[in-house]
């Protein structure tokens, strides 16, 4: 069911807050999880992907804002990495959560609650680098209050990093048959009923309506360029290193793609846009 955009969606944005909760009390607490597990965390483990280190690039002694951060696993990874971090997130379980992981690892975090299409002014000018990873935008209502957000956060010369799965894969439900049920960009409201997780499939839950928003590259694009960023890298990857929808096929290399006849579709986007540096 498709609804009218009406800029920010307080309606959605409990929805949703209610289904991270969830989603936040289960993630990395079962055998079959696909995507977080806590003890390799905790005992060294690397979560953060090749992608995201390399636009970052060297973050000791630099202040990182991890948006979206769920329970804190990539925010602390960065920590080890030797950034001073701070993780946001609209979902109150899954910040107690990050709190108790950044107790027992030792490493030095600061979690703040709050919906990144509006955050606090405490966190405005304090950051080199702004972070978010891996399912971010969908959630998003008001795409250019999310871009704006992340632009006022950081500091003059500061870099927004964002990876996130491409548009021209989220389109795409099931490969064979070849079934495209989900709009390209737009940014309209689609409500759906979720009864599991992504993390572990095989995971029955009670049910609960979500709502998300596809937008295409350009829109992502522009709505950075109008927050006042400038556009210094923007790429797009034929193959990843994890199915996050489990719909790719996975290579000989162990890399996940999505063939289109004789060629791929992208199925991961990266950009990196800077903030202007005001002392040039």
């Amino acid at each position: 069911m498709t609804e009218t955009r009406t800029g920010a969606d307080d309606g959605g944005l409990a929805l949703n807050r209610a289904l991270w909760d969830v989603w936040a009390r289960v993630h990395g607490s079962t055998p079959t999880d696909q995507f977080y597990d806590v003890e390799a965390f905790v005992a060294g483990h690397q979560t953060l992907r090749a992608l995201e280190r390399e636009l970052a690039g060297d973050v000791t002694g630099l202040d990182l804002l991890h948006l979206q951060c769920h329970f804190g696993m990539d925010t602390l990874n960065w920590a080890r990495l030797g950034a001073r971090v701070t993780g946001v997130d609209f979902s109150p379980t899954a910040l107690e959560r990050a709190r108790l992981l950044a107790a027992r690892t030792g490493l030095p975090a600061t979690f703040v609650e709050a919906d990144t299409q509006r955050l606090p002014e405490s966190l405005a000018g304090g950051f080199d680098v702004v972070v978010a990873t891996y399912g971010v935008l969908c959630w998003i209502a008001d795409l250019d209050a999310w871009m704006r957000g992340a632009a006022r956060a950081l500091r003059p010369g500061g870099s927004l990093v964002l990876v996130d799965l491409h548009p021209a894969c989220q389109a795409v439900a099931t490969l064979d048959p070849l079934v495209v049920d989900w709009p390209y960009g737009g940014g309209e409201p689609h409500r759906e009923t979720v009864t599991g997780t992504y993390a572990d499939p095989g995971l029955s839950l009670p049910a609960r309506e979500s709502v998300q928003y596809p937008y295409s590259i350009g829109e992502i694009v522009t709505a950075a360029a109008t927050a006042g960023l400038t556009i210094k890298h923007l790429g797009e990857h034929v193959a990843a290193e994890f199915d996050a929808r489990g719909i790719l096929v996975r290579g000989e290399d162990g890399r996940y793609r999505l063939p289109f006849g004789d060629s791929h579709l992208p199925v991961l986007y990266s950009l990196r846009a800077v903030s202007p540096d005001t002392r040039q």
